[in-house]
């Protein structure tokens, strides 16, 4: 997707706004587009955390930020910022399509028309912890978001039991939280009746961050395992094992 340059001002130039994934927030883990974006744009809006982690990239521009549980307000302020003229990005984690703030934007497009918005896509947690504790991804997987505040628990449960009876590596995304602390356990107590207490599971913090760390265990320790929101769980399937303190998913070639 080629960047729009911002010095083009035709009559027909609509305002624009990029959806930008930045990944884990190591900088060296986003995509040059996420990078030339950023750099062209006039205005930066996002969650205070993640814009910490850009703020290198971010020099000499204008910030907008807004707490967490305000993301309609924060959508509707990159738009209003947008048609000022300028060039503006709004930021997720990971990638923006993922749980992030793409589909929101979306929603709220046919409100602010003459905006053209382009989503941007970066390294989600689940392929870059992956990558931090082996292959554990290799066959088919499903992520699932534990944090209940957009979603019923009872939805939540519901997937869970029907992943894991169908033997797909489960990636569990907010596994915990101050207000949730044993939803971790909650969802290994669900879905035990399909997975064995010795099959291979794993768990990264703070996934190309400061003081990231991997941790590769069954799924019977992972009951206790203590957790939290910057913390991605993997759980394996029957073809999952763990070598070397790596987290394996076979993916069935013969190696006879």
């Amino acid at each position: 997707m080629e960047i729009k340059d911002k010095n083009m001002n035709t009559e027909n130039q609509k305002n624009i706004i990029y959806i930008i994934g930045i990944g884990p927030g190591n900088n060296e883990m986003m995509t040059g587009q996420a990078i030339r974006a950023i750099e062209e744009s006039d205005t930066i809006v996002g969650y205070p955390v993640y814009l910490k982690l850009i703020e290198g990239l971010t020099e000499g521009k204008e910030i907008i930020s807004t707490p967490m549980k305000q993301e309609v307000i924060r959508c509707r302020m990159a738009f209003e910022e947008a048609a000022k003229n300028k060039t503006v990005s709004i930021i997720s984690s990971g990638d923006a399509g993922i749980y992030g703030m793409a589909s929101l934007m979306f929603e709220l497009l046919p409100e602010y028309p003459g905006t053209e918005i382009m989503v941007i896509s970066g390294i989600t947690a689940a392929t870059s912890g992956a990558a931090v504790l082996g292959a554990p991804l290799s066959g088919d997987f499903a992520v699932i978001s534990m944090s209940d505040l957009l979603t019923p628990f009872e939805i939540i449960e519901k997937r869970l039991k029907l992943t894991a009876e169908a033997d797909m590596v489960i990636v569990l995304y907010n596994p915990s939280s101050h207000r949730r602390k044993d939803y971790l356990k909650k969802a290994c107590e669900i879905i035990k009746d399909f997975v064995p207490e010795d099959r291979a599971c794993g768990y990264v913090r703070n996934i190309g961050r400061e003081g990231e760390e991997a941790t590769v265990l069954t799924f019977k320790e992972l009951h206790e395992a203590e957790v939290d929101m910057f913390t991605t769980v993997f759980i394996g399937n029957s073809a999952s094992f763990i070598r070397e303190g790596k987290m394996i998913t076979r993916r069935g070639y013969s190696c006879n």
